[in-house]
């Protein structure tokens, strides 16, 4: 399975192996990616195959016993059917297999599906709906039009009461009321007792299919957890465990799919095949996704739900990343624009988180704290890789007031960003109008979602387009959604260009940075987030004075942008 790169590419080894949820894919993985991408549409059947869209993954390893380097390359799930590709990796369990346990198990849950879909379609089922239809209906309309003859009733003998009655007259419209009632009550016992026939034989019916569907979900539950139990994976440590454990031990269950997607696959095979794990990346091939941001030829994390906790237990013994800075190793630059005995405007830089996190890292808004010796206010916040103005109040009612500010989006922002290259060019001013929602399996990242996202709305301004093809751009975002900008940006319904450096929303692609030359300069150039807050513009809270602070734009843009062009 192992494809072997050809004797003039000059392989540097990494010192650490990727972390799969936030990477910068080496210059191996995205020639190993080039050459899965070339493998595919030279052939006319997987081409066909992979056009719907379909994540892969590059693990760049080295044989233990010749200390040759070459890749394996793995897609998720499967493929026009089939889990067994030449040129891939095959799965950690086959679950395709035609004689295998999962399939004839499988085949016992479709005939149970089966059979619930043809008693509901039966005649019995229809004609028993149907009675049952017809006699609430019957005595719905049967009693509304005996509650309108008493109506009748009732307001002639109102009439006649008005116009004087003697007693014997009284006692008569007395008895003829006590009698409506009675039999009133008389007709909705009759009435009903059709009701109740036709519902008991409908929830004879109704009690079998219900019965198919638990014993179903019975089923469906037992062979999940003996899937789980088949999926047998290892780490780089020789442990072994089942996806089941793995989970178990977290007070986890795993979702539907666990064990399929490509990273997974790629480390097992190495590890049973004496393979060295040195790199890995995923990668999108063919459509685009018409909500999770995936664009042909972009890389992407892992995901979260799934590959999160498998990953963490098969990443052991590889040689891992350095830890993230704690406070007394990490002190990144930022410096004050604006203060007050209110507010405090400063200029992050990329990397730096806006509040408290759970990963160890110093926020600015500690940062600030230690600096003034006071309680400083969160008000918005930057994305951690996002560079620029950001600002904080210094008492809680200055807090109040901005954050009243942003939540009516009085308070408007300008970013600046550069985007990754395309052929075709930007109009030169629009919008971008797509509702987000928090993609849950993919956590921290956002979707398109139009049915159950919140309104987005972002204008945009191109200032030029660049010889290598990137474009630099101003944003103003109209609302502030959680990655509003990168995801209007990379989504094909939007932009369709991912902000350069983007780890989340494929920022990376196969062919940019275009080749390994120069890849020195070109990956010192590009490893941050190209997104910076060019300026905040905001009422006083305490003057109510409109206040307009930016950062050097001409300095940022020599700092980040234009070192690439």
């Amino acid at each position: 399975m192992i494809h072997f790169f050809s004797e003039n590419f000059i392989f540097e080894e990494p010192s650490s192996f990727t972390d799969p949820f936030r990477y910068i894919p080496h210059p191996a993985v995205r020639k190993a990616a080039a050459e899965v991408i070339e493998l595919i549409e030279g052939s006319r059947e997987l081409s066909a195959d992979f056009a719907e869209g379909k994540m892969l993954g590059v693990l760049v390893c080295k044989d233990a016993e010749s200390k040759t380097v070459g890749y394996i390359a793995a897609f998720s799930g499967n493929v026009g059917g089939r889990s067994i590709i030449d040129g891939f990796v095959p799965p950690i369990y086959d679950l395709l297999a035609p004689d295998g346990v999962f399939k004839i198990k499988e085949a016992d849950i479709s005939q149970i599906n089966t059979t619930i879909k043809e008693l509901i379609s039966s005649e019995e089922y229809i004609s028993c709906h149907e009675r049952l239809s017809q006699s609430i209906r019957r005595r719905d309309e049967a009693l509304a039009e005996f509650r309108e003859r008493m109506a009748a009733s009732k307001a002639e003998r109102t009439r006649l009461r008005n116009e004087g009655l003697k007693q014997e007259d009284e006692q008569r419209l007395i008895r003829e009321s006590q009698f409506e009632k009675a039999e009133l009550k008389r007709l909705k016992v009759s009435l009903q007792r059709d009701v109740d026939i036709a519902q008991k034989q409908m929830n004879d019916l109704l009690e079998r299919v219900n019965a198919l569907k638990k014993k179903r979900a019975s089923m469906s539950d037992e062979l999940q957890d003996w899937i789980f139990k088949q999926y047998v994976v290892h780490d780089g440590t020789g442990r072994e465990s089942s996806i089941a454990d793995i989970f178990a031990e977290l007070k986890l269950v795993p979702p539907g799919g666990t064990g399929e997607c490509a990273a997974p696959k790629l480390l097992e095979y190495a590890y049973r095949n004496g393979l060295e794990p040195m790199a890995m990346g995923e990668f999108w091939y063919g459509k685009a996704s018409e909500t999770a941001v995936r664009m042909h030829g972009h890389f992407y994390p892992s995901c979260t739900s799934k590959c999160g906790p498998l990953l963490g237990y098969m990443m052991t013994g590889l040689p891992s990343q350095p830890s993230n800075d704690t406070s007394e190793q990490y002190t990144p630059e930022y410096h004050i624009i604006h203060e007050d005995d209110q507010i405090i405007v400063a200029e992050k830089a990329s990397g730096v988180p806006s509040v408290p996190g759970l990963d160890g890292r110093v926020s600015l808004q500690e940062m600030l704290e230690k600096q003034y010796g006071l309680t400083i206010h969160a008000v918005h916040r930057l994305d951690m890789d996002t560079s620029g103005v950001i600002l904080f109040a210094k008492t809680h009612e200055a807090a109040v007031c901005l954050r009243k500010q942003f939540e009516d989006h009085s308070i408007q922002k300008t970013y600046v960003a550069r985007l990754t290259p395309d052929s075709e060019n930007l109009a030169k001013t629009g919008n971008v109008n797509l509702p987000l929602a928090a993609d849950y399996d993919e956590r921290p990242r956002q979707k398109v979602d139009f049915m159950q996202g919140k309104p987005a709305l972002t204008e945009y301004e191109i200032i030029s387009n660049n010889p290598d093809g990137t474009t630099d751009i101003l944003f103003r975002p109209v609302t502030g959604r959680t990655h509003q900008l990168r995801v209007h940006s990379a989504h094909p319904l939007g932009l369709g260009r991912p902000i350069v450096g983007d780890l989340l929303y494929g920022g990376w692609s196969i062919d940019y940075p275009a080749c390994q030359d120069d890849q020195n300069k070109k990956e010192a150039q590009t490893t941050r987030l190209h997104l910076h807050a060019l300026s905040i513009s905001f009422r006083h809270p305490s003057t109510g004075e409109i206040i307009y602070l930016s950062s050097d734009r001409s300095k940022y843009l020599n700092s980040y942008l234009n070192t690439i062009s």
